[in-house]
Parts: C-alpha cells; sequence; structure tokens
C-alpha cells in the first residue's frame, strides 16, 4: 500500500541475538525501553502496542500481548495486542502497527518482535516450528524447516542448476557482514572453504543442505516508535527513516498446491511494496531478505528480481553480486544466518537494520550514502509474505 502521509521509524531498540539468560518479559522490556527512549518520548506517549510472538509453545505464557506494559507502569491501560505469523510474526506486528497508525486509532505505536529459544528441549523447538508447516504440523522432525527447505534446493537443482556453489558462497557472505554487527547471534567469518565441504564442524543436516546453511536457533527482542511525521518527536536520537510503501502477500499451505522454487506469495508482496513506494528495483541502495536457509536467499535473488539482466542468480552470487562491496548489497546485517532468527523478533530486526542504515548509525556495518532499503520477510515455507520500502528523511 502507498503512504498516506509521511510515516516514519522515529525510535528503536535491540537487544543482542544469541543465547540469553534474560526471560522473554525481560528481553521484550529491554527493547521496547530502548525504543522509546530512542525516538525521545516518554511511555505516556505510546497509544497502542502491537507484539510479534509465534511461540507455538515454546513459552508456557500462551498470552504474551501485556508483558510489554512491564516496561513502565505509565503504559496501563494501553490498547495492546499479540500477532502470529509464524516467522512472519514481526513483520505482521509492524503491518497491524501501519494500520493502527492510517486509521486514526493512534498516533505512536510500539511494535515489539520476540522470541525465547534456547535453553529448550531441542525436539519442543522443532516441534514447534514445524508447527507452521500444513503437511507435518504435529510430527516429529529431526530436521524440521531443513528438510523442507533441502526439498527446495533438490527441485532448484532439478530446474536450474546446482545451488551448492552459490549457498556456500552466501553463507560465506552473511557471515562475513555479521561479523561486523555488534547484535548479530554468529559473529565469526567463515571461509568460502568452510561453507562448501561437509565436516565434523559443518555436517549434513539435510542434504543437501549443511549446517553453514542453516539460520541459528535464537533468542532477542526488537522494538519500533512508529508515528506520522507530525508526530515524530524533536527529540529523537536520529532523524529515523520513512516508511515508503509495504505489502502482504499470502499463498496457500498445502505444498501440493506451490510451486517449490516460485515463491509466488513473496514476489507479490515485493510488488505490491516496490510498487506503493514509487522505487524501481534501480533505486535500491540495499536489501535485506529473509534468508532462514542460504537456498532461500538464492531462490529470492531471482522472484524478487535482484539478478541483473543476463546473469543467473548462481553466477551473481559467485561474482559478489550481492556483497557489501557489490551492485545491491544483500544482508549487510548478516541476515537471519549469521545475526540469526529468534522468530517473533526477527521482521522488526529487519526493519531496524535498514533504518540503522538509512540513519548512518550502523557503525561498522554501514553502507556508503544509502537511500533506498528494502525488507522481505516470509513465515512459512513463503506463506506469509511481508515486504517494506524505506527511505532516508
Amino acid at each position: 500500500m502507498r503512504n498516506r502521509g509521511e510515516f516514519v521509524v522515529s525510535g528503536w531498540g535491540h537487544t543482542r541475538f544469541g543465547k540469553h539468560e534474560s526471560t522473554l518479559e525481560e528481553l521484550i522490556v529491554e527493547a521496547a525501553a530502548d525504543a522509546i527512549a530512542s525516538a525521545g518520548l516518554a511511555p505516556g506517549d505510546i497509544d497502542e502496542i502491537v507484539l510479534g510472538h509465534f511461540n507455538a509453545g515454546m513459552q508456557p505464557l500462551a498470552f504474551s500481548s501485556s508483558l510489554v506494559l512491564q516496561t513502565h507502569d505509565a503504559l496501563a491501560g494501553v490498547p495492546a495486542t499479540r500477532v502470529e505469523n509464524a516467522c512472519a510474526s514481526g513483520a505482521a506486528a509492524f503491518q497491524t502497527g501501519i494500520k493502527a497508525v492510517l486509521s486514526g486509532s493512534a498516533r505512536r505505536v510500539l511494535v515489539v518482535g520476540a522470541e525465547k529459544m534456547t535453553g529448550l528441549d531441542p525436539q519442543l523447538v522443532g516441534s514447534a516450528l514445524i508447527g507452521a508447516d500444513y503437511d507435518h504440523a504435529g510430527t516429529s522432525s529431526s530436521v524440521g524447516f531443513a528438510g523442507l527447505f533441502a526439498e527446495v534446493a533438490t527441485a532448484y537443482a532439478g530446474r536450474i542448476g546446482d545451488p551448492g556453489d552459490a549457498m556456500a558462497r552466501i553463507a560465506e557472505k552473511n557471515h562475513r557482514h555479521g561479523a561486523s554487527n555488534p547484535l548479530a547471534h554468529l559473529r565469526r567469518e567463515l571461509t568460502y572453504e568452510e561453507c562448501s565441504t561437509v565436516s565434523a564442524t559443518n555436517p549434513m543436516v539435510a542434504a543437501p543442505l549443511r549446517r553453514s546453511d542453516c539460520s541459528p536457533v535464537s533468542d532477542g527482542a526488537a522494538a519500533i516508535v512508529l508515528s506520522t511525521a507530525a508526530d515524530a518527536s524533536s527529540d529523537a536520537h536520529t532523524s529515523g527513516a520513512a516508511v515508503a510503501g509495504w505489502g502482504q502477500a499470502n499463498d496457500f499451505l498445502p505444498a501440493a498446491r506451490r510451486d517449490p522454487i516460485a515463491f509466488a506469495g513473496s514476489a507479490t508482496a515485493w510488488q505490491r511494496a516496490i510498487g506503493a513506494a514509487g522505487v524501481r528495483q534501480r533505486d535500491l541502495s540495499f536489501v535485506e531478505l529473509h534468508d532462514c536457509f542460504t537456498i532461500a536467499e538464492l531462490v529470492l535473488y531471482d522472484v524478487l528480481g535482484l539478478v541483473p539482466e543476463g546473469m543467473s542468480a548462481i553466477e551473481a552470487a559467485r561474482d559478489g553480486w550481492f556483497g557489501r562491496e557489490g551492485a545491491l548489497p544483500v544482508n549487510v546485517s548478516g541476515g537471519l544466518k549469521s545475526k540469526g532468527h529468534p522468530v517473533g523478533a526477527t521482521g522488526v530486526s529487519q526493519i531496524i537494520m535498514a533504518a540503522m542504515q538509512l540513519t548512518g548509525t550502523a557503525g561498522a556495518s554501514q553502507l556508503p550514502d544509502p537511500r533506498v532499503a528494502a525488507v522481505h520477510n516470509m513465515g512459512g515455507l513463503a506463506i506469509a509474505n511481508y515486504a517494506h520500502v524505506l527511505t532516508t528523511r
């Protein structure tokens, strides 16, 4: 949808992603408090709260919306709603916040995404995650979604070409990017050789996906204050980033009704956001996209139209097209692969990573003079799909 008046990401807070002793509540409070302060506001200035939290039984508390109120007593009485759309729960929360401001029911919305996933029985986490798949929900799986995306890689190999080399190059790129991000879970560079070789430290998880092709299980929270430009505070820590356009599209749940490498819902959501913002692919300074597995990033290069004419996605990955020094940097934050993937937090985190770049506050990850960013977040195997375009102000 096109932005009717300027919507602004005016403040944000972001815990480090990784393994935390902190509880879900503590992670939420940390990110929310930082976001409100970053926006130059007092807690009492918040009109509405939206929390993106997948959970699916990973935490015993199944009713988490009011955890955000633990941030400050002044939030008592503020409407708070939890939204869930699998791994796109964070982006779903963000678009719900946009619609609250658009409707006039709220001037300033606090959007939070959070997940607590580590320190749990792996079977519990696996069952929760595979519950987001129509055909496997309620079954036990030692590999979970890695097995489903392995099928994507197999289909890709059969129709387009062996993705193994490109997947290794994507893993190497995202780890190199993530090493510069102090908020990332896995801040260690991996060489191409490490990523392309099956070894004791890089075993095969679900052929052909190696461990280096899979995003980690992470804890973390991220929060944003969203408002119109008129309602953004002059005391905010930065000028913020403008939300120029957004889109959402869902695909069918049964695998039999989807082409495994079309990611049709992602393509539709992306085109809606790009079209609403009035930008073209060549206008993009960088992209943050949903690389839950390296094969997902590779497929999305084509699906989102990021590959230059006359070049295949495999060739573009090989030639460094999407590295931070390339023509179109992708996942400069490290992406889900290195930054981590606390499910409900991911979509909010991606928006924050883009806003930091656009406000020149990304530290060692900073790109030179970025102007336009596009962000893609998806839930399930490209079932729930969201895209946003952000620009400098």
